[in-house]
This record gives structure tokens, sequence and C-alpha cells, in this order.
């Protein structure tokens, strides 16, 4: 929320002033006089005091027109996992078998209580479950491609083969020797520009990729969950990989179409529409009214408007193209503004490079 109280502002301008580390992420400021929205430790020249606001969100920011500043990149760097929390999870990313304890976090310099703080707050789960999931992924893995439970077990790190078994079934809902035909949905959390997002994907494909505060997450997570009989745990594959790095060149104008494979449960009317978004060029806008023709029904406004937000792949599967047939931006699963600065940002890529 905007932050009204004099004691408060005056405490945020000070650590502004100071480029106070431990005020990243405690608040965003911005700037009247540049438009756009910084943490603590930005090295831009710092504003006067008469020419700021701050905020306790970031998004709240961005709805009050700011954007997010290119020097200190605000909705990355504030939300990124900082420098102790990246180390921990290069731990578990270079020994997926092994488990991390918290004597060896302490020998990397690391300390397990900020760690599990940082997870539960950004993450939903401990430091512990995550590495559990990562351990059942991998094991999943190896017994896809027909190695034996027990093996599988005591190369995972468990010292017998029930204490396996039960945290195996517990996460994935089935026992080992069932892995041949068990599908599971692997969630990794990574930043952009416009704040953390969450992408989900199965063996065939990504089917989800949301900001991490879109409305009804909770709600998307139940639906896909019971669509594709899984259960989501934390992990990567290939196909969260190339997303990730997708997002990354499309946030950086080098990425118009993406290629990463797409696992989208629905109706069949759900899939037309969301076929048909991908038909929106990039840098250009659609409406709804638009959209319901080209489907042959122009009276199907409504239930294409549905269709368009119950769209669970932001921004590869473009639902952000799609306005009121009035040129109103309407409603976005991620914001309103982030709809707003996401056709703005295409449209200013697609003008560089149309000009001669």
């Amino acid at each position: 929320m905007l932050v009204t109280d004099e004691i408060q502002i005056d405490t945020y301008y000070r650590a502004l002033l100071e480029r106070a580390s431990d005020y990243v992420g405690i608040f965003f400021v911005g700037v009247k006089t540049t438009g756009v929205f910084c943490i603590a430790t930005c090295r831009a020249r710092k504003p006067k005091r008469e020419n700021v606001d701050f905020y306790t969100n970031f998004k709240e920011a961005l709805d009050a027109g700011f954007r997010p500043c290119k020097i200190c990149r605000p909705t990355e760097n504030a939300l990124a996992a900082p420098p102790p929390v990246a180390r921990a999870i290069e731990l578990v990313r270079a020994n997926p078998k092994e488990r991390v304890s918290d004597w060896q976090l302490k020998q990397q310099g690391i300390g397990p209580e900020f760690v599990r703080r940082w997870f539960v707050k950004h993450y939903g789960m401990t430091f512990q479950t995550f590495q559990r999931m990562s351990r059942v992924n991998t094991a999943l893995q190896e017994l896809k491609g027909g190695k034996r439970a027990t093996d599988a077990a005591f190369d995972s790190g468990y010292e017998s083969l029930s204490g396996f078994g039960y945290t195996y079934k517990k996460m994935i809902g089935e026992a080992p020797r069932d892995s041949t035909v068990v599908t599971v949905i692997l969630i990794h959390r990574f930043t952009t520009p416009l704040g953390p997002m969450f992408v989900c994907a199965t063996e065939q494909g990504v089917c989800l990729l949301e900001f991490v505060d879109r409305r009804m997450l909770e709600t998307e997570f139940r639906e896909l969950q019971r669509l594709l009989k899984a259960r989501i745990i934390a992990g990567e594959n290939v196909h969260t990989r190339q997303a990730e790095r997708e997002i990354g060149e499309y946030f950086a104008g080098r990425c118009r179409t993406f290629s990463v494979a797409l696992h989208a449960p629905g109706s069949d009317f759900q899939l037309s529409v969301w076929r048909l978004l991908e038909t929106v060029p990039y840098g250009q806008t659609s409406s709804y009214q638009a959209q319901a023709e080209k489907l042959g029904n122009p009276q199907a406004v409504r239930a294409v408007a549905s269709a368009n937000g119950g769209n669970r792949i932001a921004i590869i599967v473009p639902c952000h193209r799609i306005i009121g047939k009035d040129g109103a931006l309407m409603g976005y699963g991620g914001g309103v503004a982030r709809k707003q600065w996401l056709i703005r940002h295409e449209q200013r890529y697609a003008e560089e490079t149309s000009s001669p």
C-alpha cells in the first residue's frame, strides 16, 4: 500500500539516501519526476523528498503508473533469491540425490534459519521439503528409466526402502513400483522484470506460467492437478528451463514467438480460444468481440472472455493482447498494470523493428 505515515516515510527516505541493503524488498519508492520506481540500494541519483512516494509492494507502484528502474531492476533484485539462498539451491542442484544438512549450509557460511524463512515466504514450503521433492523427482525419473526401487531408494540417501516408499507415495500419490504410469507436475520459481513467476510442466510440456501473486493461483493449482490427475512437486525439467530462458529473452526484446512445448488441459472450446490467442501478432491487440467472430460465433463474447480468463499460461499464450472493443484494457489475472506494461513493451520493440 501507499505509505502515508510521516515517521515511516522519513525512515524509508533515510534508508534510500544511505542505500541500506536491509531495506531491499521492504519498500519500493516511486520517483514522480522520472516515473520509475526503485529499491533502497539503487545507484541512481537520489530524488528530493517531496518527489517520492513509498509503497510496500511493487505491484502497487506499477498500479500507480510507475515503471521498473533499469538500474536497480526492483522487481527482480528485491524478489530474487538472495545470495545465501541461491547458494543453498545450487547445493541441491549439484547434489540432487543427497540431503543438504544444516551443518553443510553452515560450512558454506549460509544461515539455515534464514534459508528456511525465505522458502516458507516465497515457495510456501520449507527448504527440507524442497529438497525432498527434488530427490523424489530424481528418483522418479530413474524409476521410469528402469531402475529398481531399492537402488533408487539407497542412491537417494534413504536408509530404508520403507522410508523411501512412504515419502515417495506421500508426494507422488503412488508407490514406487507404479512409477511407469505416474504423471507429476514440476513447479519452478524464477524472476522477471514484472516480478517472480511460477512455471509448471509435465513431461509433455508447460502447463502453467503465472505471476506468483496472480489472483486465484491456488485454485489453478488444484484444477490443474485434478485435470491431469497429478501432484505438483518442486523441480525442473527441460520444459521449465526452456520456458525460463525464452521468457528472459522475451523481456529483453529478443523473443517474439515461443517454441517451448505446451500441455494445457481444457475443454474443446477453451482450447480453440487459446489456440486463437496465439495467432494475435506480437505488438498488436485484438478484442473479445473479434475473437468471437473469428470462432464463427459473434454472440459468444462472454464465453470467449471466460475462456481467455481461464488461460493458465501467461505471455506465451498471450491473453494480455486481448482488450475491450472500446480499447479498454479490461481484466488480467496478473493485474491491469502488468497488462498495460506488456502491451507497451511489445509495441515498442515492434516499432523499433519496423522503423527504417
